[in-house]
């Protein structure tokens, strides 16, 4: 068993954490907040986002990257989108030559519109390869052990075992790709997807129009994946269908809770204060929808969604402009 490093100590750091310990591995456990660090060191639990849940005895939360990264050969960065290079930047003087890094981030960067993937590869360049985890996974749930099924991808089938490898226990199954490109707008654009859900959820409009909107989602995110290179069988698999059901029905969801909340006239910025964690589809929207634009796919869920986020139209409105769109064939 390695050292690995865990850089990200939200609830889904937090967890891989947790996870990775207990199947064995050294791992070290990075923060921003030496304060939080100081706390999770004492009660042996993250107090802010997996308050119940006690950390094995081989996690131990560092403030210093340096002592996160210096024997890792494994490195998995779990960070909100938003942060990603800035992280990055200052792992790469600190990172081990030749390090896997294994990306647990679910977003695209604004402006670049580059996949986490990208992103680190543009900043780690001495890394060994980067991997992708993604799929229906609350953190929660993974650090109790309760059974989840993932998906790592990556271009090296090499790298691909190595990380099924590492990350396998009884509690986790991984399944293997190489369609990094699939697997990353997967987990993007299903953030946005369960925002809309969250509005028909909190607009009361049934389970009719849930099992349409996730159905359509569906379709949304595989266009776009498809048009970028991606295959379209990895969006029916965990990383696409998998992940969007559990994001759009969850109780546990945060892009759902937020579409919701907004569905009960309450506003963006009262929403996003009201939590800690971070709800990726907030920001993901207008950089997904301006992939769209770059690659010619139409995103008509994205696009209400984007302007219900902006406050140029109403979550009542939204709905209604997507019933009203012209009828076409199912599979144009």
């Amino acid at each position: 068993m390695q050292q690995v490093a865990v850089i990200g100590s939200g609830s889904w750091g937090t967890a891989l954490a947790i996870h990775l310990s207990m199947s064995g591995h050294d791992v070290r456990l990075w923060a921003r907040d030496p304060g939080l660090v100081a706390e999770m060191a004492t009660r042996r639990a993250n107090p802010v986002y997996l308050p119940d849940v006690t950390f094995p005895e081989r996690l131990q939360p560092t403030a210093e990257l340096a002592e996160a990264l210096a024997t890792a050969p494994v490195v998995v960065v779990a960070v909100p989108s938003h942060g990603v290079r800035a992280v990055a930047r200052n792992m790469a003087p600190r990172l081990q030559p030749g390090a896997l890094v294994v990306s647990a981030v679910k977003g695209i960067e604004e402006g670049s519109l580059l996949r986490m993937s990208q992103v680190l590869s543009d900043e780690l360049t001495t890394a060994g390869d980067v991997a992708v985890l993604s799929g229906p996974s609350f953190a929660i749930e993974l650090a109790r052990c309760r059974p989840t099924a993932v998906v790592v991808a990556s271009s090296s089938p090499r790298t691909v075992e190595h990380v099924q490898g590492e990350f396998r226990a009884p509690w986790l199954r991984l399944y293997g790709t190489a369609d990094v490109i699939g697997v990353e707008i997967g987990g993007a654009l299903k953030n946005t997807i369960a925002i809309a859900a969250g509005v028909v959820e909190g607009l009361g409009q049934g389970h009719n129009a849930l099992a349409a909107l996730i159905t359509r989602g569906l379709a949304e995110l595989t266009r776009l994946a498809v048009a970028m290179g991606g295959q379209r069988e990895t969006l029916a698999g965990l990383a696409g269908l998998g992940d969007l059901v559990l994001t759009c029905t969850g109780s546990l969801s945060r892009n759902r809770h937020v579409g919701a909340e907004l569905a009960r006239g309450r506003p963006l910025g009262e929403v996003v204060a009201s939590t800690k964690m971070v709800a990726e589809g907030v920001r993901t929207t207008e950089a997904a929808l301006a992939l769209g634009a770059r690659y010619g796919v139409e995103l008509p869920i994205t696009a209400q969604m984007a302007d219900v986020l902006a406050g140029r139209r109403d979550p009542s409105s939204a709905i209604r402009a997507l019933m009203d769109r012209r009828q076409k064939s199912e599979f144009a």
